[in-house]
């Protein structure tokens, strides 16, 4: 089954949820900021997506630039940073069994259905 972390208040994301609504995929919508991200489970997603955890923060974000912009962290540190604060972590992200794409654009899901 597909899983799809999603927000709906996120126009890619919405968009992302209506291909795999048109390709009439097997999908799980998980409202990753109503059910928070454990560390554990940020971690499974970045090894999933092959990038590290920097490549997952939206660096555009308020709470990005007011808290964090000038700081230096670890890895585990960006993740704790994202549990801690899920409107950070980068939108929607889908996986599909071992591959996971974030879908932005959303077309980039087409490459692991």
């Amino acid at each position: 089954m597909i899983i799809i972390y999603h927000n709906p208040r996120c126009r890619k994301s919405r968009d992302t949820l209506e291909i795999l609504e048109t390709k009439k995929a097997d999908y799980k919508v998980i409202k990753y900021l109503d059910t928070p991200l454990s560390e554990e489970k940020l971690g499974k997603i970045i090894k999933l997506l092959k990038i590290r955890p920097i490549e997952l923060i939206r660096k555009n974000e308020s709470i990005w630039k007011e808290n964090f912009k000038d700081l230096d962290f670890s890895d585990e540190e960006l993740i704790q940073v994202m549990a801690k604060y899920p409107k950070l972590i980068e939108r929607p992200i889908v996986i599909n069994g071992n591959k996971a794409v974030i879908g932005r654009p959303p077309e980039l899901i087409l490459d692991i259905l």
